[in-house]
């Protein structure tokens, strides 16, 4: 049984999420204690039972402590069985973090699947859903995963109703050494629901002026929809760096388009090749991966740490960390 101390690092969700992923891949049971403790709100919310529940299904797991609040949990996997699914989190809680849950399983799993998700696309915290489509997932494709998302319908707080398709076969994860790549053209996309479309187009024209004026070819679509949630935000990308920016009510449409292009800015001026949030993203498929992965990022993050201190709990001496360069055997 491997132990881990959820309150280790930034004590948030992540140590759950990677804990779960890496013992259903490895087929060892975990013990996991302290959950979120370092959170206003301790122990399991409705986004981390859901990818917890459907862990359990992917490889028939004996769960302990699998309730609301619960600080502590016992998962003991066994044989990884690939199946359609269809998970509805219930509140606007993060589709992406269900995917940092089920996603390494599912890779190395025994058959193809369609995992459908409702809940939260572009929320606070986590990845946004086009973070995830052309940031993460560019990365994850270098190293040979096979898996795509279709957006249906964004979701945001605090209704959620966001739909996406997560799609996976069966993938021989290759670790690479990633190098920074050059960015001729940012991109982006703006989007809003239930609201009037120039707030989209508002977010997206601060943006693109604010990154032009610095030198940079900008290029951002605007989407708008009618749904069950009202919202909006932006994300912007190129190469392994991204940002991501939301609205909130009282918030101008303008500031939500300069923090989004400022951060990415701030993240291009770094020779790093991964910004923070891909950094620890990453880290968990490259512990499953054959061969080694080496990239540097802007900055060595709690989440980073966390993760690191996790997946060498499973692999020992996996994860190296050397100043801004971290490698993965």
């Amino acid at each position: 049984m491997i132990k881990i101390d959820g309150s280790y690092g930034e004590g948030g969700g992540q140590i759950l999420r990677t804990s779960i992923a890496l013992s259903c891949v490895t087929g060892k049971s975990v013990e996991i204690f302290n959950i979120r403790a370092n959170r206003p709100k301790k122990g399991l919310a409705a986004q981390h039972l859901k990818g917890v529940e459907a862990a359990k299904m992917l490889c028939d797991a004996e769960v302990e402590g699998l309730r609301l609040g619960s600080t502590r949990l016992v998962f003991k996997p066994r044989k990884i069985r690939a199946r359609d699914m269809r998970i509805d989190i219930g509140t606007a809680g993060s589709v992406t973090l269900i995917f940092q849950t089920i996603l390494p399983p599912l890779l190395v799993a025994d058959k193809p699947c369609k995992i459908e998700i409702i809940g939260g696309t572009d929320v606070q915290w986590s990845p946004s859903i086009d973070y995830f489509r052309f940031v993460t997932l560019k990365a994850l494709k270098e190293m040979r995963a096979n898996a795509e998302v279709e957006l249906i319908k964004r979701g945001y707080y605090p209704k959620g109703g966001g739909k996406v398709i997560l799609r996976v076969n069966p993938s021989n994860l290759k670790g690479i050494a990633f190098e920074k790549e050059m960015c001729d053209v940012i991109r982006g996309i703006s989007h809003c629901s239930n609201l009037p479309e120039h707030v989209a187009e508002r977010q997206a024209k601060v943006a693109k002026t604010f990154l032009e004026e610095r030198g940079y070819k900008t290029e951002i679509d605007v989407e708008t929809q009618k749904g069950l949630s009202t919202g909006s935000g932006i994300t912007l990308f190129c190469g392994y760096k991204g940002s991501v920016s939301l609205g909130e009510k009282g918030k101008p449409a303008e500031k939500v388009g300069n923090e989004a292009a400022s951060q990415l800015y701030e993240e291009l001026q770094s020779d790093a090749v991964f910004d923070k949030h891909l950094a620890d993203q990453v880290m968990s498929f490259a512990a499953i991966a054959n061969e080694k992965t080496v990239y540097t990022t802007s900055e060595i993050t709690k989440h980073i740490v966390s993760n690191a201190y996790v997946i060498n709990k499973f692999f020992e001496n996996c994860v190296k960390i050397k100043g801004n360069r971290i490698e993965i055997n």
